[in-house]
């Protein structure tokens, strides 16, 4: 007989106790014939079973779950005390109209001369054309969105082509871009955008509906019972701002991997290395905005999938707080940890997109009860004393478990530039039961995932999944409802925690991941891969935020010796999105590295 394990209430854990225990995942890493062959086994009844109980007790499934007694009752979806104002901030109605939205959170960002950036050096350092540009060049008439769209046309077509298939876009409708670009040149003609956004090109990922493209989750399948209908809500925020949308952007199947691996499409490659893996499960929506191909792209993210591969390409990615943006219109609606999130290649951009996507449900309006959105004011007085007041929290021996000290390096020096630049101070915290909030986290997003595709699996469509999804979804199998159950307590004595730290900092920062891009192994092409350690290392500082709801932003600050980026990861209180954004802002102007040009780049601006 085992020993059951009893868990002090969580205000009374002693955390000059806690100890840090590195993350040591024991699964095998396998592709190819090997992956057929594990995979057959875990899907026979019985024996599956065995497979999965023997994995979940080399990584303590059972101990820190089933025979673990948690004191605080269930948690099932995040709950937020009441928060105080944040400063030096505009607050955004939700029933705005999305395009009033962008021009006030356009007023609010620092001043920018475009015209000098359009004329200025050439052999300056590389930066992305910023939405402010594009505007720019449009109203100036020096290029129209029809002009553009031929450019990213001809590049994607360019992509097609690929041999083997690395598509950014897995739904694409040359006619269709035409279409939206046409309109939005003959607005500029006539002087009236629509905001801003008007003829800025943006890519939807796969899970997020964008009429009349299908949306198929990146499954070979999905869109054979999945009929859509209309826009997701956050697109149709887009589209009314006048945003061409150029198709669905390529992903995780299902989301369910952090790599990017797609074994129905051909798998999106890092354009900073081919040969390497953009992170996931928001590959394409990355990769595309990455590339120059995008200014902006929609992910979701309910375990890293919008920040892993910002960080990966070296972009910025915003997860905001649980509810903040309805996600009616997506297939992960219905899930207590994932949230839609905009990718762009700036602070400034993400601001922008963010500000026309926001605007929670009306039924969580009523349960999550949100704070008014806000958005930095980086215009007034204030913007720059509320950085030098901002109290960071560091866990330091957590900050440093990275597969690359090049990792922890370059986001320790971000820390000691905003000290020394703006005089933010980082405060030592310590964060308890980091293992059970992995487990807690993978309990809820594969119970909620199981839920939402049993009806189709029953239906014999679990057969065409890919062989990493299929090994994802036994596991998922395994899980009890005392299990979800004992997460959900879980949930609830994390966020005690977390809700006591912000008490006594403003922001948790991390690494994003706690690896650069991985090499695609040649093999996993074909078939998929399965490789928890790998899963591990990207997963490391993300789940925080999904599973406790919290914002949070990725931001580039550097390359690591091979030349691949690495990003920081703010965490904000619950609603705090303008703090993190604008912490993050001061990080990309003061502290960040001078930007590289990715490998894999195209300027469909000036066709340069």
């Amino acid at each position: 007989m085992g020993n059951k394990r009893v868990m002090l209430p969580a205000s009374e854990v002693d955390l000059t106790a806690v100890k840090y225990i590195p993350e040591n995942i024991q699964a095998p890493h396998l592709t190819g014939f090997w992956f057929k062959f594990f995979l057959n086994l875990a899907e026979v009844p019985g024996i599956g079973s065995l497979i999965m109980n023997h994995l979940k007790n080399d990584n303590k499934f059972d101990e820190k779950l089933k025979y673990t007694v948690i004191p605080e009752c269930p948690m099932f979806k995040p709950e937020f005390p009441p928060q105080e104002p944040e400063p030096a901030v505009v607050s955004i109605e939700e029933d705005a109209k999305p395009e009033d939205r962008v021009e006030l959170a356009l007023k609010c960002l620092p001043e920018y001369d475009p015209a000098s950036n359009w004329s200025g050096d050439t052999t300056a350092s590389f930066r992305y054309w910023k939405i402010r540009d594009y505007a720019y060049a449009y109203r100036s008439k020096f290029t129209t969105p029809s002009m553009v769209a031929e450019r990213f046309i001809s590049a994607i077509e360019e992509f097609s082509n690929k041999n083997p298939a690395a598509p950014l876009l897995i739904s694409f409708d040359p006619d269709e871009v035409r279409k939206q670009a046409a309109a939005s040149t003959q607005r500029f003609e006539q002087g009236n955008p629509l905001s801003i956004l008007d003829g800025i090109f943006m890519a939807i990922k796969d899970d997020i509906d964008c009429y009349s493209h299908p949306s198929k989750g990146a499954t070979a399948w999905m869109h054979e019972v999945r009929e859509v209908k209309k826009d997701a809500v956050s697109v149709s925020r887009l589209r009314s701002c006048g945003a061409i949308l150029v198709g669905k952007a390529n992903m995780h199947e299902l989301g369910l991997g952090t790599t990017g691996n797609n074994a129905n499409y051909g798998t999106t490659r890092n354009p900073h290395d081919p040969d390497r893996y953009t992170g996931g499960s928001s590959s394409g929506p990355a990769a595309i905005v990455a590339s120059g191909l995008c200014s902006a792209a929609l992910g979701t993210d309910g375990g890293g999938s919008v920040r892993i591969p910002s960080s990966l390409c070296g972009v910025v990615g915003l997860k905001s707080t649980y509810g903040r943006t309805d996600m009616t219109g997506s297939l992960c609606d219905d899930g207590t940890v994932a949230i839609i999130g905009p990718i762009a290649t700036t602070v400034e951009d993400t601001i922008l997109v963010y500000a026309a996507i926001l605007g929670s449900s009306p039924a969580d309006r009523i349960s999550l009860r949100p704070s008014l959105p806000c958005v930095p004011n980086f215009s007034s007085q204030e913007s720059l004393q509320s950085v030098e007041s901002l109290r960071l929290g560091k866990y330091t021996e957590w900050f440093n478990d990275v597969f690359s000290t090049d990792i922890s390096d370059k986001c320790g020096n971000v820390l000691s530039r905003l000290l020394q630049k703006h005089g933010c101070k980082t405060v030592e915290i310590v964060i308890p039961e980091l293992h059970e909030m992995r487990l807690a986290h993978v309990v809820s997003i594969g119970s909620e995932a199981l839920c939402a595709l049993n009806p189709d699996c029953y239906d014999g469509k679990g057969e065409r999944l890919t062989y990493d999804t299929r090994t994802n979804l036994a596991l998922f199998r395994s899980f009890t409802a005392a299990d979800y159950v004992a997460a959900q307590r879980l949930r609830r004595r994390l966020m005690y925690f977390h809700m006591e730290i912000f008490k006594r900092v403003d922001i948790i920062v991390t690494p994003t991941t706690g690896m650069t891009a991985p090499i695609i192994p040649p093999g996993a092409l074909k078939v998929g891969e399965t490789n928890l350690q790998v899963t591990g290392n990207l997963m490391r500082f993300i789940i925080t935020a999904n599973l406790l709801g919290l914002p949070a932003v990725t931001v580039p600050v550097g390359y690591d010796k091979q030349g691949l980026p690495i990003g920081i990861q703010l965490i904000g209180r619950p609603w705090c999105e303008a703090s993190i954004l604008r912490l993050a802002a001061a990080i990309e102007e003061t502290c960040a590295e001078p930007k590289k040009k990715p490998l894999q780049y195209y300027d469909i601006l000036k066709g340069n």
